[in-house]
């Protein structure tokens, strides 16, 4: 047939789910690493950074003083200073000064190698096959959730991460289960309606056909 022209049609990649370890799953990848992998996930739990920017701390990022870790910005995030543990500073400063960077700052690759390595084992040894489940950004995961579960505050949760959009950050609100009885609800459809709201305390949560929905807890 003249003039028929066949397009390729696209498809839609469909995101996996999260997989959210326990928190005793976490603390036994870390207490079941060497050292410097170990000091790595524990950065991964307490901050909830992305794999990369954790790789990428330089000595200088560390404020022994004040328990706090600097943060450089990848994929496009945002950049932000976090509170951290006395205990994981004591055990970032333990690390060998071999470049600029806390973790070596060489191949991610070649380090993500020994950690799968790390959770096959702990998967046999323990019958769990939940281990061979865990990424990164898993822990980075089950810091987002935490951190809403425990403070509700979703744009707490945003700064955290670093996220420039709430759209991003939202998600995590869908992986804690609350009830349905512990919120109430409001729609705002003007910018005073969505003041008056805020002043009352209701926080943001979505925008949907043209309106705003807000939620505080009863």
């Amino acid at each position: 047939m003249r003039g028929f022209s066949w397009v390729k049609p696209r498809f839609r990649r469909e995101e996996k789910p999260f997989f959210l370890p326990t928190e005793a799953e976490v603390e036994a990848l870390i207490n079941s690493c060497r050292f410097r992998m170990s000091v790595f996930l524990q950065t991964l739990k307490e901050t909830g950074a992305d794999s990369g920017e954790a790789w990428l701390i330089r000595w200088t990022d560390l404020n022994i003083a004040e328990n706090t870790v600097a943060l450089t910005p990848t994929k496009n995030h945002n950049a932000r200073t976090l509170p951290i543990s006395e205990h994981l500073i004591s055990r970032l400063t333990l690390l060998p000064r071999k470049s600029l960077y806390v973790f070596g700052g060489k191949d991610l690759d070649d380090f993500r190698k020994g950690f799968w390595e790390v959770k096959k084992r702990l998967a046999k040894k323990l019958q769990n096959e939940r281990f061979n489940r865990v990424e990164y950004r898993s822990f980075r995961h089950w810091k987002a959730t935490n951190e809403y579960r425990k403070t509700k505050d979703i744009l707490h949760v945003k700064w955290l991460l670093g996220h420039k959009r709430i759209e991003n950050t939202l998600v995590y609100t869908n992986l804690v289960p609350l009830g349905k009885s512990q919120y109430v609800c409001r729609v705002a459809h003007t910018l005073e309606e969505a003041t008056v709201l805020i002043e009352e305390g209701f926080e943001f949560v979505t925008e949907m056909d043209g309106v705003k929905l807000f939620r505080k807890s009863k």
